[in-house]
């Protein structure tokens, strides 16, 4: 058996012990859908390009021998030092959206796809990677803030004990929406805002009707 059939047995086997799936992982390498599963099942491309498996083997934690790798690091053809590539993190992305608007029922949490993201440049946002997820914004209440399809970062460690003014996904009556949150004069007590001035507001609500997602910490969107 060729080193390239055990790197395609050792991703197959690492994707069914980790419960992921190949259009994912295809995601994660920036790749189209069905790229991971033309290499384990079709043997295409031959090898994995040295970057995609780069970013495999630390998602993993595995060592990039494992995927088909040598032993040696490649160096740089410039420096003559070894190339360092971040660590990613794989962030779901929730098949869902937070309602700028009339609002959306939250019925559907599971996973839709990831996005990758440097775990450095997490650790410098301040969240923790296990701890956020990346939502879809239904919606204009919050423009010129966000806009209706941009995705949103969710830190879900950043919640109701931890409230401050800041954009939040909460739910109200039921209703997953994003909001900014105005805290009051009195303790505890806060308004519901939207940026949008032809959008309602809800002043100074008793918090027990809302329930905290989590704070927007990041927005990305496509420039059309």
């Amino acid at each position: 058996m060729d080193e390239s059939q055990d790197a395609r047995i050792a991703l197959e086997r690492l994707i069914a012990d980790r419960g992921e799936n190949y259009a994912d992982l295809s995601r994660l390498i920036g790749r189209n859908p069905a790229y991971i599963q033309q290499f384990i099942k079709r043997g295409t491309p031959r090898k994995l390009d040295e970057d995609d498996r780069r970013v495999l083997a630390r998602y993993f934690g595995v060592p990039e021998q494992m995927l088909g790798g040598t032993a040696a690091a490649p160096l740089s053809a410039t420096s003559g030092r070894m190339r360092s590539v971040p660590a990613v993190v794989a962030v779901p992305r929730l098949a869902l959206g937070a309602s700028a608007g009339g609002g959306t029922l939250d019925e559907d949490e599971r996973a839709a796809g990831v996005m990758a993201f440097d775990a450095h440049w997490l650790r410098h946002l301040g969240v923790r990677p296990q701890r956020v997820s990346i939502i879809r914004v239904d919606g204009e209440s919050m423009a010129p803030t966000l806009s209706d399809g941009d995705d949103i970062m969710v830190d879900h460690d950043d919640d109701a004990l931890r409230l401050r003014d800041g954009v939040y996904v909460l739910r109200l009556d039921g209703v997953l929406m994003v909001k900014r949150i105005a805290m009051g004069p009195l303790r505890g007590r806060f308004s519901v805002v939207s940026d949008n001035v032809h959008y309602p507001d809800w002043a100074d609500i008793d918090p027990a009707l809302v329930d905290i997602v989590g704070r927007v910490v990041w927005t990305g969107r496509r420039l059309v």
